[in-house]
């Protein structure tokens, strides 16, 4: 029975995988819809196998036929080219072409290594303290999320050009984090 269901649910994650496969492909002024339509019909055959499957086997179900629907559609979009034919070689993309001041290097430098890094440990602990299940799991869990985060939280930082975008983006994820896992702890 449980296979009926997940061949009625397949066309929910397979539509949802093509939406985002369109979106990434052609960047138009319908994107965003199509971004906001792909993911709301994966949520939805998630939320819809829940009941139908059960908690666990529903969400792995869709999530699985979801990820061999994106594996499917992008090796149909693979082109064969002939190795032997010499490629015109691209530039490098030019670094920011703002003039270079030292107060910025020095900020984008703390931002980079100890901001991200309290804003990656506060969403480890946060995991840790808050997410439900047994301690041991969120434990191990929020453990191996921080070197993730903050390998991201550094690369993003070092990455955009707009530092007040990073300094506030990683001072509310550390305030916020760190914030929710002292009250949770607290109570």
């Amino acid at each position: 029975m449980n296979a009926l269901w997940s061949l009625a649910l397949a066309p929910l994650p397979l539509a949802g995988t093509y939406l985002l496969k369109r979106a990434w492909a052609t960047p138009d002024q319908n994107r965003a819809w199509f971004i906001l339509a792909g993911w709301s019909v994966m949520s939805l055959a998630i939320a819809a196998s829940v009941p139908l499957l059960g908690g666990a086997r529903g969400p792995f179900s869709v999530l699985t036929l979801g990820s061999v629907a994106a594996l499917a559609l992008v090796a149909a979009g693979v082109e064969r080219r002939d190795a032997r034919k010499k490629v015109v070689r691209e530039l490098a993309p030019e670094p920011s072409d703002r003039k270079r001041i030292v107060w910025r290097g020095w900020l984008r430098g703390f931002l980079a290594g100890p901001l991200a890094g309290v804003a990656a440990l506060g969403c480890g602990l946060a995991v840790a303290i808050c997410a439900p299940g047994q301690i041991q799991s969120r434990m191990v869990v929020g453990g191996f999320m921080i070197p993730f985060l903050w390998a991201g939280g550094m690369a993003w930082t070092l990455s955009d050009d707009k530092i007040l975008r990073a300094c506030a983006v990683l001072t509310g994820v550390a305030t916020v984090t760190l914030g929710a896992a002292f009250l949770k702890g607290a109570l």
